[in-house]
């Protein structure tokens, strides 16, 4: 199993314990009076089972206070998540914090920023590089890129979950839009894996019925599910922190009642994607302050209070065009913020122009990154041996510590040495070609595509795989959606 990244510190807080009773009240107060719209007569159904008041014509439910206080009692605080291979499988929960890889709908070049839609062959060699990364934990659904050359985009998610399976053991996570999650299923199970099911929610307080039946299949196979809602502050939630706070709140609980009622005590995930608007221009304003504030509200509520493992988005993506000082700049404090809040999962490899590209070589630069803040969170030891008063007394004051025991046997421990950084003297630098970061990513990426051998299918898992993506071109050809 994945051992992923240990907080030995509690996590950092933004809110008082009465200000958690105030948000949660509020949003029992959402549910309870204001409701929430599930498009499927089969969810309000079950829903009115467990005490809900539906009208069934806005398709709108009622919940009590206390069905969502059940279904997060019922919600538990960790699952596992089985992955092709064993040793890649995952147990979210508890102080573990592990990473995801980001998406983009295309590929963007390096050098130029340009975006172009990617060939089936760089997809591959995308997921060979974060098959290969070790603090590339697990993949999301249509990553890494959302289109590919060649491929109807009602196959995007089958032939994305495909080949991530055919290229990587990781664990994935599944999609679900247009029945994608029937193919996806089928392919996790060919092959003896489980998938992170995918339930995401549209804001403001809605699921679509889509999502809906994603909940029911994914259930039935056994499977916990990843739940969202992503929204925009000022647009589908209120502008402020507190407000969308409650509002995006009461669309998580909301389908994690639907998911409790269906099977209760199912593996949870819950994703904070709350993006914020730039009012100059309408735009997506990524890797803001306020982001940063409602992820960590986010995640003291989740972690800390309801006990349910939560996943961050909000550092996966910049508005910056190319990989440069804004990307860094908007990326970092957002992951930095999540990882010191108790998040259990970040996305953040590979994502660049808000979430319009990726690039592999990114998510090489970025393995630095989540090292960085893996060693962060998992703090340092107090103790005799390392505080060294011996050595200390020995060093006295005109020596030095670069000789002493402790200094060679800790040196490597006591601190993250990065491989892609440049950490390099001016003068070394200016004798080896004055490389750049993206020089050495872009070397490490030849050295990865042409060394890095996945773990193969079996041919028969193969085979299955190719039956199931010609069943499922069958069924949207019939549709007419081919």
């Amino acid at each position: 199993m994945q051992k992923g990244f240990k907080r030995n510190f509690e996590p950092v807080r933004v809110l008082s314990d009465s200000q958690i009773e105030q948000i949660h009240t509020a949003t029992l107060n959402v549910l309870d009076v204001t409701g929430f719209k599930y498009e499927s007569k089969k969810a309000l159904k079950i829903l009115e089972e467990h005490g809900c008041r539906i009208n069934y014509d806005s398709m709108v439910a009622k919940i009590p206070p206390s069905l969502v206080e059940w279904a997060i009692s019922k919600t538990p605080s960790s699952f596992y998540l089985k992955a092709r291979d064993e040793q890649k499988s995952m147990r979210f929960g508890g102080n573990t914090m592990y990473f995801m890889n980001s998406a983009g709908a295309r590929y963007v070049d390096i050098d130029t920023g340009i975006v172009t839609m990617p060939t089936l062959e760089q997809n591959n060699n995308a997921v060979i590089v974060s098959d290969y990364l070790d603090s590339v934990h697990v993949f999301p659904s249509y990553t890494p890129y959302f289109e590919m050359e060649g491929v109807p985009p009602v196959m995007s998610c089958p032939v994305s979950c495909a080949q991530r399976h055919r290229f990587s053991t990781k664990p994935s996570r599944g999609a679900q839009p247009t029945d994608s999650f029937i193919w996806e299923t089928q392919i996790a199970q060919a092959v003896g894996a489980q998938l992170l099911g995918c339930v995401e929610g549209a804001a403001p307080l809605s699921l679509a019925e889509d999502p809906c039946n994603a909940a029911f299949y994914y259930l039935e196979a056994g499977f916990p599910v990843y739940i969202a809602s992503g929204s925009i502050m000022g647009g589908s939630h209120p502008v402020t922190v507190a407000g969308a706070s409650v509002s995006h709140n009461a669309e998580l609980l909301a389908i994690t009642v639907l998911l409790q009622c269906i099977s209760p005590g199912c593996g949870v995930i819950a994703n904070n994607f709350v993006s914020a608007m730039n009012m100059q221009t309408g735009d997506l304003n990524f890797g803001t302050a306020a982001i940063a504030l409602h992820q960590m509200a986010y995640n003291q509520i989740w972690h800390s209070f309801y006990k349910i493992p939560v996943n961050n988005t909000g550092s996966a993506f910049s508005n910056s065009k190319l990989i440069d000082y804004q990307l860094g700049a908007e990326k970092l404090p957002l992951a930095t913020a999540s990882a010191l809040s108790g998040a259990n999962l970040i996305v953040l490899h590979g994502g660049v122009t808000a979430e319009l590209a990726y690039n592999p070589v990114l998510a090489i630069i970025d393995e630095d990154v989540a090292n960085t803040l893996g060693h962060i969170i998992g703090g340092f030891k107090v103790d005799d041996e390392t505080i060294g008063l011996d050595v200390i007394d020995q060093v006295g004051s005109d020596g030095t510590f670069l000789n002493s025991q402790q200094t060679r046997k800790m040196w490597k421990t006591e601190d993250y040495i990065p491989q892609m950084f440049d950490k390099s003297s001016y003068q070394e630098w200016i004798n080896t070609g004055k490389k750049t970061v993206i020089d050495k990513a872009k070397e490490k990426y030849e050295e990865i595509i042409s060394t890095h051998k996945p773990v193969p299918l079996t041919p028969e898992q193969d085979r299955q795989i190719d039956r199931i993506l010609k069943e499922a071109t069958e069924y949207y050809r019939k549709k007419g959606l081919l």
